[in-house]
């Protein structure tokens, strides 16, 4: 009689069998291509081929147009002192988001009126605050200066979207390389009268470095304090024999986790242990266990505020006040249909690599929801567990007078955690919550490394394990030396060297590239050519259907904070319905291409460092673009039929 451990012991014939075959050109790009051509339909249907059913501008519309018209105009003819509007406005906020409350309390002070108060501070936001609006330089630039920018930025683009196709550099070298050559060449238009100076210092957003470099550390000792700690418990729990679920918990966790906190910090904690699951289950293709953590995490972000960079700066810029249960109200429909639109692609598009020996779609539908497994799940669930015993066996035998259950270290992580998470919902800095709690997380390994760790033994062996007496040293007078107290290494030399600094030269020269390009004006000029007669009716059906689209591609093409940057000061009275559709566009069209999103971008890095290489850009748009085209256009459609936020401007009086 056979026992379910005779499973495992195929022959290898069966197992090289079970490796999928190269794709069709039909099976990869069919779905991305098909997915293209019905969104292409879509908008011809509502629109016409040439925009000849775009409806006229209703009452409201024209009205509200005629109100930011006076109210820009009242703006421009105010007196400007740009010193002492820096010192009103800047000295006495403590964070982003006390910006616009004290604006309003400075002016009130001055006693003015409250309309005055509100167009005070719409003019200091848009010529002071200049760290997070777009000043338009475009006129500056000739057509040579325009053109050449435009050039060296898609040069790179290209560069950075595929880095293997050229030398041997990596990302952040190809990006702080293009960031370099940017301000070379425009400092060279400037000195020639093609073009205006560029503000570098201006176009690099600092907060973004510091969040990236408190998570990293946060991160790190997470990791690196205790071994069998917290990290490594939080790594287990995703752990799974069977490749759908493991897949699945990587989701889930991934989606939650974004929403509660940020999505660049999510990846940046577990794409290691995605690849790390990978290689424990000796994965052929980790590519769709990368691409559940990546495009889950574009996806769970978008319910909160706080989930993504452009949310933090589109409440910060919005014109009217968008709370936090507001935000997540409005939210909280198109990320559940998203996420389940992803999961089932997901399924779908990789089901021969997570549903081992399945026949097809029918039958994983058995295999998730009437528990059938095939042989192979059989034979990986049995080997799983043999190793599970035989690591439970081993660790047992080691740890044996150790004690079991949680250590006070752990304990400490979990405290050190939840008041992160605490301080970080309570909308404090995320940069200073984050590079304090590592601050305080080094501290504490440093302190256990010196007063609890056992010190290393330097011990030396001969041939046959008798350990050897220690050297001993003179004097030149035949005196013995006493052998120094060996110092302990310092975090300097050790941990630290751990953060990813690369990481943070991308973003620099990304933050150079992108800067210079939406200086030219082709952006904006693209926006506004393609937008056409929707421009005063963007999120109004059937505009917004066209809308959405076109922040999905300037997304990926300028990325997707430089575009809310670009929105707020092209559009600076947007009502807070408008600012619901730009973020939910913006953050699910990171899943595009690689370049769409911060955290894709984080996701190849962490998974390079390791080894792995699979997640690639020609390997992500075959699922990206039809899992973000779904994804955005029945999210779309459901925020156009159920939100909370209004479709007017109170702020304004257009309501």
């Amino acid at each position: 009689m056979m026992s379910p451990l005779d499973v495992e012991a195929a022959p290898p014939a069966t197992m090289e069998a079970a490796v999928p075959a190269k794709p069709t050109f039909g099976r990869k790009w069919g779905p991305a291509l098909l997915a293209i051509a019905v969104v292409v339909a879509i908008n011809a249907a509502l629109l016409g081929p040439t925009g000849s059913k775009i409806p006229a501008l209703s009452e409201r519309h024209e009205m509200a147009r005629d109100l930011r018209e006076a109210r820009t105009q009242a703006v421009l003819d105010m007196d400007y002192d740009p010193e002492a509007d820096l010192n009103r406005g800047r000295d006495s906020v403590s964070t982003l988001r006390d910006v616009r409350r004290s604006l309003s309390a400075t002016t009130s002070a001055t006693n003015t009126a409250d309309s005055d108060a509100v167009m005070e501070y719409t003019r200091r936001r848009h010529r002071v605050l200049g760290d997070y609006t777009h000043v338009d330089v475009s006129d500056q630039f000739t057509a040579f200066g325009k053109w050449s920018v435009t050039v060296i930025y898609f040069a790179y683009w290209v560069f950075l979207m595929f880095p293997n196709w050229f030398l041997p550099i990596g990302r952040p070298g190809i990006a702080l390389g293009g960031g370099l050559t940017m301000v070379v060449w425009r400092y060279i238009l400037f000195v020639t009268g093609q073009g205006p100076v560029f503000d570098a210092e201006r176009v690099i957003i600092m907060e973004p470095l510091f969040l990236l470099f408190g998570l990293m550390l946060t991160t790190i000792y997470l990791e690196k304090m205790e071994r069998g700690g917290l990290f490594d418990k939080l790594r287990d729990s995703l752990d799974d024999p069977i490749s759908w679920k493991r897949s699945a918990k990587i989701m889930a966790m991934s989606t939650i986790g974004s929403a509660a906190v940020m999505n660049d910090s999510v990846v940046l904690i577990f794409s290691g242990v995605v690849v790390d699951l990978c290689v424990r289950h000796k994965v052929a293709n980790s590519l769709p266990y990368l691409l559940s953590l990546a495009t889950t995490a574009n996806i769970g972000s978008g319910l909160t505020m706080t989930g993504n960079p452009q949310n933090i700066l589109i409440v910060s810029l919005a014109y009217d006040d968008i709370g936090w249960a507001e935000f997540a109200s409005n939210m909280i429909l198109p990320v559940i249909a998203a996420s389940i639109i992803n999961t089932a692609m997901m399924f779908i598009y990789y089901g021969s690599e997570l549903f081992p020996g399945s026949s097809g779609i029918v039958e994983n539908f058995g295999i998730m929801f009437a528990g059938k497994k095939t042989p192979e799940m059989l034979a990986k669930e049995n080997a799983y567990y043999a190793r599970q015993a035989a690591v439970k066996e081993a660790v047992a035998e080691e740890t044996r007078d150790e004690p079991t259950g949680w250590s006070i270290w752990s304990k400490l992580q979990i405290i050190v955690v939840m008041v992160f998470l605490v301080f970080f919902a309570l909308g404090f800095d995320v940069c200073v919550v984050s590079i304090c709690a590592g601050a305080l997380l080094m501290v504490m390994a440093a302190y256990k490394r010196q007063h609890y760790d056992p010190r290393p033994d330097n011990t030396e062996y001969d041939a046959e394990g008798n350990p050897l007496p220690i050297k001993k040293t003179y004097d030149m007078d035949g005196n013995e030396i006493e052998p120094e107290e060996e110092e302990l290494v310092t975090e300097s030399e050790t941990t630290l060297t751990e953060v990813d600094y690369g990481l943070l030269m991308l973003f620099i020269g990304q933050f150079l590239l992108i800067g210079s390009f939406d200086d030219t004006g082709i952006p904006q000029a693209f926006f506004s050519v393609t937008m056409g007669g929707c421009a005063d009716q963007m999120t109004s059906v059937p505009c917004v259907y066209w809308f959405v689209m076109i922040v999905t591609i300037l997304s990926n093409v300028a990325s997707n904070v430089p575009v809310v940057q670009m929105l707020a000061a092209t559009f600076p009275y947007a009502t807070p319905y408008d600012w619901m559709q730009v973020s939910f566009s913006a953050t699910i069209a990171g899943n595009l291409t690689m370049l769409g999103s911060a955290a894709n971008m984080i996701v190849a890095f962490q998974a390079a460092k390791v080894g792995d290489r699979t997640f690639t850009s020609e390997r992500h748009a075959p699922f990206g673009i039809p899992s973000c085209l779904a994804c955005l256009y029945a999210g779309t459609f459901l925020l156009t039929m159920v939100h909370f936020s209004p479709e007017c401007s109170e702020r304004l009086g257009e309501c």
